[in-house]
């Protein structure tokens, strides 16, 4: 099956020669969730930019569904729901036509009772009557995502959903998000919250500095990257490792009172029991084993440290 959104060498630089996109390539699958991560300025608001019609590019192409985003615009256009970062909409509107409104503008028919349904998904529903200078920040984020949805799109863009707003909106919006997927929605979001990303995403990728330094599978990326570290607390602290130990490539912690192994995942099996042993085999005891993995957080800070 051919990918819904297909990037291939795509650039951008402003006028001012800040260079946004460096040839970024690749593809995105139907029905996926793909967390965008990167620090402020590393593109990705660029990129959406682009794939929704918003900006174009310097160079490059991006495909939507086999058409192109500049020439054949209309097409890709109606396919994508985009919620932007900043509410941009007449404040003296109520809920309900605002939403309709965006609905009609991407060339569908009225349809209240699906309009009903989505303000009903975002928790909007006793607010429809309501004008958008008569609500609250929270409620404000909500329409904006009850406008990307109007018009039934195939891919949902979400750029930062979930910053600034209460745990209410961010819980309503990951069930959503959850629902949509059901129904075959492919939905591309950029956030912050790196934990929210490792919990919903299919894949990830991280782009720093207008450069995509990967996009890979979540589990894939944390076997490939990702660690565990085993910490022992001894019950009587010692100044230096034994040498017994040295094949180990233990590391003191804690004034002397933890030894502190690191170690990649999968290579657990047998190893771990090994180490033990050998431990109580140097003549230390011990009292309290514990175990830490690297989560996509800790993967996020080490790449972007490396590419900096």
């Amino acid at each position: 099956m051919a990918p819904i959104i297909s990037i291939n060498r795509l650039s951008k630089t402003y006028s001012d020669g800040f260079k946004a996109l460096d040839n970024v390539s690749f593809d995105i699958e139907e029905g996926e969730i793909l967390a965008l991560l990167g620090p402020n300025g590393a593109g990705k608001t660029t990129l959406i930019s682009i794939i929704c019609g918003i900006t174009n590019p310097s160079g490059g192409q991006v495909t939507v569904s086999g058409h192109d985003v500049v020439t054949e615009f209309r097409e890709t256009r109606g396919e994508i729901g985009l919620v932007p970062q900043e509410l941009t909409t007449d404040m003296f509107e109520t809920v309900f036509n605002t939403v309709s409104f965006s609905r009609g503008l991407h060339g569908k028919s009225p349809d209240p009772d699906y309009i009903d349904q989505v303000l009903k998904d975002l928790s909007l529903f006793d607010k429809r009557d309501n004008t958008l200078r008569e609500l609250s920040g929270g409620m404000k984020r909500r329409v904006l995502i009850a406008k990307a949805l109007s018009h039934q799109p195939r891919i949902l863009f979400l750029d930062e959903p979930t910053a600034g707003v209460d745990v209410a909106l961010r819980k309503d919006m990951w069930q959503l998000v959850g629902r949509l997927r059901k129904t075959g929605v492919t939905i591309i979001l950029t956030t912050h919250y790196i934990e929210e990303a490792q919990g919903i995403a299919d894949r990830v990728g991280i782009i720093n500095r207008g450069k995509l330094l990967f996009v890979e599978e979540k589990n894939a990326l944390m076997r490939k990257l990702g660690r565990k570290q085993l910490t022992i607390e001894l019950l009587e602290p010692i100044g230096a490792i034994p040498a017994s130990l040295d094949s180990y490539s233990l590391t003191l912690g804690d004034g002397g009172k933890e030894l502190v192994y690191d170690y990649e995942l999968g290579s657990e099996d047998g190893e771990i029991a090994r180490l033990l042993l050998a431990i109580d085999a140097a003549g230390l005891r011990f009292d309290d084993v514990s175990t830490r993995q690297t989560s996509l957080e800790d993967i996020f800070v080490s790449l972007i440290g490396d590419a900096a």
